[in-house]
């Protein structure tokens, strides 16, 4: 059996000393790849010759996550385009978008600013994904409707666009269906309070599935309250199979096969 990480964070876990004890616990756990996503200049480099060391094991994107966009921002997004003309190339552009949620809550200007740099961000990076015809892994929060109409101003593919740690319900995955994007699902799948969620997944059909863990962050249950892992997604995999009413190893199939094609893995 196999299942893919399709967005994870493993820059830490590296940094931390710990990168081949995740990586053997998700070997174990049937997680035999991920990708390691790109956030800010710091870490693109970094992930990218994991991918190298970790051949046919990590993958890696490259973008600028609104939450790491400040007023510099144009210089970070102009190294993006660099890292398709390497040995070792990116599978996707991302993740980038936009966060309203992180924004300053005590300074009303500087939360207008800081939105302002994230849809110029944002915007540019767009063009790029369009320019190189890449996948693209966008990053929405507490801004769907604008992300939205930012990807359908900008001309870009949206059969290679996944809005990934889906976390609105089925009316917004309608709305991602109908243009042929993807929304990929997390261990938020198995919180007790995430009704929407699920009713989302089942919009979209297991057909369409994808998983991710967005380790460390998001922890399913029943690790929930530790820092995530590649190989936690087993729990969320475990969840979603008994969610559809299928077996375990249909279900990794089936999400395999839409992430190997989707990312062009």
């Amino acid at each position: 059996m196999t299942l893919i990480d399709t967005h994870t964070h493993l820059d830490g876990f590296a940094r931390a000393g710990t990168l081949d004890a995740v990586l053997a616990r998700a070997r174990e756990a049937g997680v035999t790849e991920m990708i390691s996503i790109g956030t800010e200049s710091d870490d693109w480099a970094l992930i990218r010759d994991l991918a190298v060391e970790y051949a046919g094991t990590v993958h890696f994107s490259v973008g600028l996550h609104p939450c790491c966009v400040r007023e510099n921002w144009a210089d970070e997004v102009a190294q993006i385009e660099m890292f398709w003309s390497g040995a070792k190339l990116p599978v996707a552009l991302g993740e980038c978008g936009l966060d309203r949620f992180h924004l300053p809550k005590d300074d009303a200007a500087k939360a207008e600013q800081v939105f302002a740099w994230q849809q110029a961000a944002f915007a540019a990076q767009l063009d790029i994904a369009k320019r190189l015809g890449c996948p693209l892994v966008v990053h929405s929060r507490g801004a769907f409707a604008e992300s939205v109409a930012m990807i359908d101003a900008s001309g870009v593919d949206w059969t290679r666009v996944v809005f990934h740690c889906f976390s609105e319900g089925p009316a917004e995955m309608s709305e991602l269906i109908k243009r042929g994007a993807y929304g990929s699902i997390t261990g938020v799948l198995t919180y007790k309070n995430a009704e929407n969620v699920r009713e989302a997944a089942k919009v979209q059909g297991l057909a369409r599935l994808m998983l991710e863990t967005d380790a460390p962050y998001l922890t399913p249950v029943p690790n929930r309250g530790k820092p995530n892992e590649p190989a936690f997604m087993r729990h969320t995999a475990e969840y979603a199979a008994e969610m559809f009413g299928v077996r375990l190893d249909e279900l990794a199939a089936t999400s395999t096969k839409t992430a190997r094609a989707f990312f062009g893995l």
